[in-house]
């Protein structure tokens, strides 16, 4: 792999410092009480679980002010099982921190069309691979090998609609495993807590919601 030139290097970095001037002429100044008050400390009433693909930014979508969402963003958004074994839990950590200290109000994993990780898991393109060539990959999204066997078996492995199944199948995988944390579970049966599915499809920008009973995404009108 070759290094990118520093005109290049420089060209990336002066995007960013663009946007950050736009941001401190009128993002942060004309919203100065607001970052005020998030200075003293933050108060969310929501978590959203995302993707960390860089089309589905959560803040975007929902269109929200500073300090409103406490977003966690990972590959296909996933939330893995309850575990006490010894490493590093980053969502785990994120979550138990949103529910139990932020007292979020609720949790809202959002999954989204074209999803690369979605994908990937569907047609195991990157089973078996190696660390540094996709293994990470493949070990994070094993959580979803149960999930792709109903998706394989009724829409095949390829093309938007088996795509598009996985997906969403995911986001169920997500919220189910949001109920194995005891505190989530807690909070929940207590109706302290609500946990939500949504689906964002890139190609139309429509927003879709997970109804409960049905089991299926809606567009939301």
């Amino acid at each position: 792999m070759t290094n990118q030139s520093p005109e290049s290097n420089d060209r990336v970095l002066n995007h960013l410092i663009e946007g950050y001037r736009r941001f401190r002429g009128t993002g942060w100044s004309a919203n100065r009480a607001r970052w005020d008050e998030l200075g003293q400390g933050q108060s969310p009433e929501v978590m959203v679980i995302a993707c960390s693909d860089s089309r589905v930014d959560p803040s975007q979508i929902f269109d929200v002010d500073p300090g409103t969402i406490f977003v966690v963003r990972n590959v296909a958004a996933l939330v893995p099982p309850f575990e006490t074994t010894p490493g590093h839990h980053g969502v785990s950590a994120a979550l138990e921190f949103a529910v139990q200290v932020l007292k979020v109000k609720e949790v809202v994993v959002m999954g989204h069309g074209l999803c690369g990780g979605c994908k990937a898991a569907l047609t195991q393109d990157l089973k078996d691979a190696e660390i540094g060539h996709g293994g990470f990959v493949a070990d994070w999204i094993s959580m979803l090998d149960e999930a792709r066997v109903p998706v394989a078996h009724e829409h095949g492995t390829t093309g938007r609609t088996a795509e598009r199944a996985m997906e969403q199948a995911a986001v169920k995988v997500s919220l189910d495993n949001l109920m194995t944390f005891p505190c989530v579970q807690s909070k929940v049966g207590k109706g302290e807590l609500t946990l939500r599915g949504a689906f964002f499809a890139i190609s139309d920008g429509v927003l879709h919601l997970l109804d409960e009973t049905s089991g299926e995404f809606a567009p939301v009108e």
